[in-house]
Parts: C-alpha cells; sequence; structure tokens
C-alpha cells in the first residue's frame, strides 16, 4: 500500500536544527547578522537539555583570582579529556570564553554577582591554578541555574530578532545535491503528521549528545543522537564516535 504527501516547502539563508544553548545562540547570531534563519526543534527551545546545566560557563577572566589565565584553563580542559581532546579546538575555546560570557551578559542573562558588581564565580572540579596545584573559582554561574537562564535569555533575544521557530518537529534527513552540498532538511511537524521541506544555503546541526544510546545515562530521554544519525545516512563522516 502506498500512500501520497504534499510537501510543504520553505525557503531559508540558514537553517540550525536543535535549539539547545549551541542552537539558540547560532540561530540568533544569524538573524542579527540579517540572514533568513530558522530554528527546528522536536522540543520546545527552554526545554531542551541545556536547562539541566547547573554549575556555570568556564572562563578565566581573571578579575575575581589572583593569577587564573587562558593558558591554565587550555591545561586543565586538556587534561580532563586525558589529553585525547582537539588541542587547538579546546584552545580556541578557551580564548573565546570570556567573550561569550560577556555577549550573554549583555543579551541580559542574569548572572550572580559579587559585591562590586562584577560577575560572580564559583570553583569547580578540574579547575585549578599553577596548573594542577590549587582550586580556582572560574564557573561564571546563575545560582544553580545557568543552563536555564541561558535558554530563556537566547530564546527571547532569537524572538527579537525574527528568527522563525518550527518546535515540535522532528528533522528527518539531510538534503544533498548532486555534487554532494547540502542544501536543506526533511521535517515532520509532529502536531499534524505533515512532512516539509526546508531548502536553505546553509544547514547547522545543533542536535547535542547520544547518551541515551546507553542502558544508563543522566542524559535527558531526547539525547537520541539524532543529528549523527542523518549525517550518517547522508554519506557524511562522523568523527570520534567512541566519545
Amino acid at each position: 500500500m502506498s500512500h501520497d504527501y504534499d510537501l510543504v516547502e520553505h525557503q531559508y539563508d540558514v537553517v540550525v536544527v536543535g535549539a539547545g544553548g549551541a542552537g539558540l545562540r547560532a540561530a540568533v547570531g544569524c538573524a542579527q547578522s540579517g540572514l533568513k534563519s530558522a530554528c527546528v526543534s522536536k522540543l520546545f527551545p527552554t526545554r531542551s537539555h541545556t536547562v539541566a546545566a547547573q554549575g556555570g560557563i568556564n572562563a578565566a577572566k581573571n578579575y575575581q583570582n589572583d593569577g587564573d589565565s587562558v593558558y591554565r584553563l587550555f591545561y586543565d580542559t586538556i587534561k580532563g579529556s586525558d589529553w585525547l581532546g582537539d588541542q587547538d579546538a579546546i584552545e580556541f575555546m578557551c580564548r573565546e570564553a570570556p567573550k561569550v560570557v560577556y555577549d550573554l551578559e549583555h543579551m541580559g542573562m542574569p548572572f550572580d554577582r559579587n559585591p562590586d558588581g562584577t560577575i560572580y564565580q564559583r570553583p569547580f572540579g578540574g579547575h585549578t591554578a599553577n596548573y594542577g596545584e590549587k582550586s580556582v573559582q572560574r564557573a561564571c554561574a546563575t545560582a544553580d541555574r545557568t543552563g536555564h537562564a541561558m535558554l530563556h535569555t537566547l530564546y527571547q533575544q532569537n524572538i527579537k530578532a525574527k528568527t522563525s521557530f518550527f518546535v515540535e518537529w522532528m528533522a528527518l534527513d539531510l538534503i544533498r545535491d548532486a555534487e554532494g552540498d547540502v542544501v536543506g532538511v526533511t521535517s515532520l511537524e509532529m502536531e499534524t503528521g505533515d512532512l516539509h521541506i526546508l531548502h536553505a544555503k546553509t544547514v547547522l546541526l545543533a542536535t547535542g549528545g547520544a547518551g541515551r544510546i546507553f542502558a544508563a545515562s543522566t542524559n535527558a530521554f531526547i539525547n537520541t543522537g539524532d543529528g549523527l544519525g542523518m549525517a550518517a545516512r547522508a554519506g557524511i563522516p562522523l568523527e570520534d564516535m567512541e566519545f
């Protein structure tokens, strides 16, 4: 038995798949740059797994800790990966971290404050000074709900920037042209069962982790590795799958 489906088509400059912290930050950056941007999410953005992050955002900002530095954050991050992490990517992340925190602050994220008004930072496991000598306060925090505050801030900024949201839509597969370039995604509108094609000049996958492939995980039930599956089915290589 066969069924015919009407495919509804949409056209965007950028389609971001996933509406956690990474997806929302990417989408708002694109929208603020004047690009026609869309964000596809299988659940409401402020319910993405980023909402579960409590501790804070690592950033070596120097004002609270005598002697903290980007290089010490760089060392701690590489050590935490057991020297298996991509060191170029880690260095970039560590250098950009203070800027990212200030960007979020200027968007309205309500970080806790020190008495002098600077952003509060708390000690957390693996944050050290002098390359492992002692603990250091480095996690920029909003009480015990840092991820919750981040998602709400970024979602509000996306609404302001007029990002188009497709909420409770399940992205199904990447679309590639004859040259192999990704030119869009197919998606299922869960409420109606309708199938949609979102054409885009750029597709960005921000679909989170795959912790739920394991029998025991503290990941949310939504962390099923959808983006990895989409990439694999499209013939795009996946890197470091053992992690």
